[in-house]
C-alpha cells in the first residue's frame, strides 16, 4: 500500500497568524494537495452525518452535493479544532504517523460504508411517508463520486483563497510590518471575496437570470387564449393590455372555472368569476400596477361582488389556482380576485433577492383596493379577503402591522407556505402560547390567528370560539420554505426537538451547519413532491378557505368533489 498523503501539521488557522513566502511551480501543487489528518477525521465524521434525514428525499445528486459541502465544512472545523488545542497545548504540530493514518482509512471506511446504507434507508422511509415512486439507482451510485468533486472543489477554493492571501501578506510584509502585514492582508482578501460574490458574482447571475426570463415573460402558454369577457383582464374592455400581462398573468386572466363548472359543485346558478391583474409591462412601478389594477377592477365591476381577495403572487408573478380556485367555487362565482407582478424571476430566486419588491407589491395592491373600498357605504362594501403562498405570504403580510391590523381591515386571510423570515408568522410563532409547538402554535388562543398543517382535520385549539375575521396559516410539517433559517446553522430550533410533523421522519435531528445544509439543498426541491407535502399545496386550499369564508350550503359530498377538482389542477 503506498503510503498517506503526509501533512506537516500547517492549516488555515495557524497559517492566518503570519505571512510565509509564497509557493511556486510543483511545491505550490503539493501543498494544495496535501492533507491534515485533523482536517480529514471532521470531513469524514460530517460527511458520515449528513447522511442522516432531513425534510424531503434526496436523489443521488443532492445527496451527493450535500455530502461534498459538509465534508469540506468539517474538514476546515477539524483543522481549526487542531490548531485551538495546539494553542492551548502550547506545542507545535506533530507529523502523523503511518499507523495514525491507516487507523483513519479504516475507520473512515467503515463508517462511511455504515453511514451510506443507513442513508439510503431512511430516504426509502421518508419516501415511503410521501408516496415518492421515483428512485433514480444510478445517481445514487454516482453519488460519492459528486461528493468527491464538491468537497475537492470547495477545499481547493479554500486553499486558493489562502494562497492569495499569503501572497499579499508577503507583498505587505515589505512595507509593514509581519503583524501588521498579516491582519492587513486578511482584511482586504476577505473584502475582495465578499465583493466578487455579492457585487459581481451574485449580481451578474440575477442580471443574467433577469434578463433570460424576462424573455420568458412574454410567452403564452400552450392553450391559453385571450379571454373573450370583460371580467378579465386583457378582456373586451379592459384597461389592461392582453400584451401586458406576462406569462403568468395570461395564464391567469385566461383560465379559471366558469360559472357552469361551479354551479356543479354548487348545486345552483353561479356567476362567473372576476379576475384582475396587472403586469410588469402594464405600469412602470408597483404603485401604478396597484392603481391600474384598481381602476380595471372597478370597471369589471368587482367592488360590486360579495368577495374581494387581494393575492400577492410568488416571484414571476405565478398564481397557483388552486389558491385562488376554491374561494372562487366557495363564494359561488360571486368573487373578484387582483393581483400584480412585481418579478420576472422564479420564486426559488425572488425568496433570495427580490423580496423588496414582494414588500412593495404586496403593500401597494391592498392599499390601493382597500382606499377604494373603504369609500362604499359599509352595507355595499364585499367581504375583503387577502391570500399568498410562500413569497406571496411575505408581500401579503406587509400590508399589515398585527393581529388587530388583519382583524379589522379584512374578513379573512390564507397563507399558505410562509417563509420563516416573513414579519408576522415569526412574531405570532414566537410568542405563541405556552405548550404549543412551533410546528403547529396557538397564538392567543387562536382568537384570530390559527395554522394548521392539515386543515381537512383540527385547526387548534378546537374547543375555543373563532369569531370574527380569521386568519389562517397553512404549513406543512415538511416544508423547508417554512423551517429554513440562517439560524440552523448554529441554533437548534424548537421544532425539531418536537414530535415530528406527520411526513417528518423521527430520526431527523439537528446538528450545527449540518441540518443548516440539509435543509437548504431541500430548498430547490420543495415543490418536487406530491401535493400534501413540502411545499406542494393543493386541495388544502378547499378546507382552508371553507374554514375561514364559512359559506353555507355545503355538504361534506361536495367538499369531496370540489377537493377533487382542485386536485385535478396540477
Amino acid at each position: 500500500m503506498s503510503d498517506p498523503p503526509r501533512s506537516d501539521g500547517t492549516d488555515a488557522a495557524a497559517e492566518a497568524t503570519q505571512p510565509v513566502p509564497a509557493v511556486d511551480g510543483p511545491g505550490r501543487i503539493r501543498w494544495l494537495l496535501h492533507w491534515t489528518l485533523p482536517g480529514c477525521w471532521g470531513a469524514v465524521l460530517f460527511a458520515a452525518l449528513s447522511f442522516t434525514p432531513s425534510l424531503l428525499p434526496r436523489g443521488g445528486f443532492v445527496q451527493g452535493l450535500v455530502c461534498g459541502i459538509t465534508a469540506a465544512i468539517g474538514y476546515g472545523l477539524g483543522v481549526l479544532a487542531a490548531w485551538l488545542w495546539r494553542a492551548f497545548a502550547d506545542r507545535e504540530a506533530r507529523v502523523p504517523t503511518r499507523s495514525s493514518w491507516r487507523v483513519f482509512l479504516l475507520v473512515a471506511a467503515v463508517l462511511l460504508v455504515v453511514s451510506f446504507a443507513l442513508g439510503q434507508y431512511w430516504q426509502h422511509e421518508i419516501r415511503a411517508l410521501m408516496g415518492v415512486t421515483e428512485y433514480n439507482v444510478a445517481l445514487v451510485v454516482a453519488s460519492p463520486v459528486v461528493a468527491v468533486f464538491f468537497f475537492a472543489l470547495f477545499l481547493l477554493t479554500g486553499r486558493g483563497i489562502r494562497w492569495v492571501y499569503r501572497r499579499v501578506a508577503h507583498l505587505l510584509a515589505r512595507v509593514f510590518g509581519r503583524r501588521a502585514a498579516a491582519a492587513t492582508g486578511w482584511v482586504l482578501v476577505s473584502v475582495a471575496v465578499g465583493f466578487l460574490v455579492s457585487g459581481v458574482l451574485l449580481d451578474g447571475l440575477v442580471t443574467a437570470m433577469d434578463e433570460a426570463f424576462s424573455v420568458r415573460n412574454g410567452i403564452t402558454e400552450e392553450g391559453v387564449t385571450q379571454p373573450s369577457t370583460g371580467l378579465r383582464s386583457g378582456g373586451p374592455g379592459s384597461l389592461v393590455p392582453w400584451d401586458s400581462l406576462g406569462r403568468e398573468g395570461r395564464t391567469f386572466a385566461g383560465s379559471g372555472p366558469t360559472a357552469s363548472d361551479i354551479a356543479t359543485i354548487v348545486h345552483h346558478p353561479a356567476e362567473e368569476p372576476i379576475r384582475i391583474y396587472a403586469g410588469l409591462d402594464s405600469a412602470a412601478d408597483a404603485e401604478q400596477r396597484a392603481a391600474l389594477a384598481v381602476d380595471d377592477l372597478q370597471r369589471a365591476g368587482g367592488f360590486q361582488r360579495a368577495n374581494l381577495l387581494v393575492l400577492t403572487t410568488t416571484g414571476s408573478g405565478w398564481v397557483d389556482p388552486a389558491l385562488v380556485a376554491p374561494f372562487e367555487y366557495l363564494g359561488g362565482g360571486d368573487a373578484a380576485t387582483v393581483a400584480i407582478q412585481y418579478s420576472y424571476l422564479p420564486s426559488w430566486l425572488s425568496f433570495l433577492v427580490d423580496q423588496t419588491k414582494a414588500r412593495e407589491a404586496g403593500r401597494a395592491l391592498f392599499d390601493a383596493v382597500y382606499e377604494r373600498w373603504s369609500t362604499l357605504p359599509a352595507n355595499q362594501r364585499p367581504k375583503l379577503f387577502v391570500g399568498g403562498e410562500s413569497l406571496g405570504t411575505f408581500g401579503g403580510e406587509t400590508a399589515f402591522s398585527g393581529e388587530y391590523d388583519l382583524r379589522n381591515r379584512t374578513a379573512g386571510t390564507v397563507f399558505a407556505g410562509p417563509p420563516n423570515f416573513n414579519t408576522l408568522f415569526r412574531d405570532f410563532s414566537d410568542h405563541r402560547d405556552p405548550g404549543s409547538p412551533e410546528i403547529q402554535p396557538v397564538y392567543k388562543n387562536g382568537r384570530t390567528v390559527r395554522f394548521a398543517t392539515d386543515a381537512g382535520s383540527s385547526l387548534p385549539p378546537a374547543a375555543q370560539p373563532w369569531e370574527g375575521t380569521r386568519v389562517l396559516y397553512l404549513m406543512h410539517p415538511s416544508d423547508p420554505i417554512v423551517w429554513w433559517t440562517p439560524h440552523l446553522l448554529l441554533t437548534e430550533p424548537d421544532w425539531i426537538g418536537e414530535a415530528a410533523g406527520k411526513d417528518v421522519l423521527p430520526q431527523m435531528f439537528w446538528m450545527p451547519f449540518v441540518t443548516f445544509w440539509q435543509v437548504s439543498a431541500d430548498l430547490p426541491f420543495s415543490t418536487g413532491v406530491p401535493p400534501g407535502h413540502g411545499h406542494k399545496y393543493t386541495t388544502e386550499y378547499v378546507d382552508g378557505w371553507y374554514a375561514v369564508m364559512r359559506p353555507s350550503g355545503f355538504t361534506p359530498a361536495d367538499l369531496t368533489a370540489l377537493r377533487s377538482a382542485i386536485s385535478a389542477l396540477g
